[in-house]
């Protein structure tokens, strides 16, 4: 199946370079989260005024590090996972039931993509009740942030998770055909420490994204 590499490989280079740029985006989200909360805490239980804009504020930025960090969990396997029955099969017929669930997935990732589309256009007719944007420092009117932009996070998830699932479809069609993925385009793991299985074996983070039944 070499005629599956080079799309595998430039699937996956750009899935690498999304993803990295989609952590540290969310790692500033999760920073501004819990700044929020502690400013939030700060005025309602020490000084009892509590502010209108710290906890949509939270509540933004908690949706967007969930939709950028969504699929780099789902590319890694790192969603929980019932893979009992992959375990009692044999190596190629639980790469079959990989295959056949992935398939289901990226239905299901295409069916949300266009019920998103339409959630988040409906998010441009209203707009958050306490977050704006503060133009007013610089002389002009404060803005209030539309809603789209909340409900975005989300969607732009879905599209992410729909390339990361048909990344992992060829990685498994070419498992299947007796091909390493890894290989040809190599799956960088999230950390350095890795895993064995019972055997002494290494797992490795294409084992786990490819066998584990989500």
């Amino acid at each position: 199946m070499k005629i599956l590499h080079v799309p595998l490989k430039l699937i996956s280079a750009i899935n690498n370079k999304v993803l990295a740029l989609s952590q540290g985006v969310a790692l500033v989200a999760i920073v501004v989260m819990v700044c929020a909360i502690l400013i939030q805490v700060f005025f309602r239980y020490i000084l009892n005024n509590a502010l209108p804009w710290p906890d949509e504020l939270a509540r933004f930025c908690m949706l967007w590090m969930t939709g950028l960090m969504a699929p780099v969990a789902y590319r890694h396997g790192a969603f929980v996972a019932i893979d009992m029955l992959p375990e009692l099969l044999g190596k190629r017929s639980a790469a079959l039931l990989s295959l056949f669930l992935l398939m289901l997935s990226l239905l299901v990732l295409v069916m949300g993509l266009k019920l998103g589309f339409k959630h988040v256009n409906s998010g441009f007719l209203f707009a958050s009740s306490s977050l704006k944007l503060p133009l007013h420092l610089i002389g002009f009117d404060a803005i209030k942030v539309k809603l789209a932009y909340m409900y975005a996070s989300l969607w732009i998830g879905l599209i992410m998770l729909t390339v990361i699932n048909i990344e992992l479809m060829l990685r498994n069609i070419i498992s299947l055909f007796g091909g390493d993925p890894s290989q040809v385009a190599p799956l960088k793991p999230l950390n350095d420490n890795s895993t064995t299985d019972e055997t002494g074996e290494e797992i490795t983070a294409e084992s786990r994204s490819i066998g584990r039944v989500s």
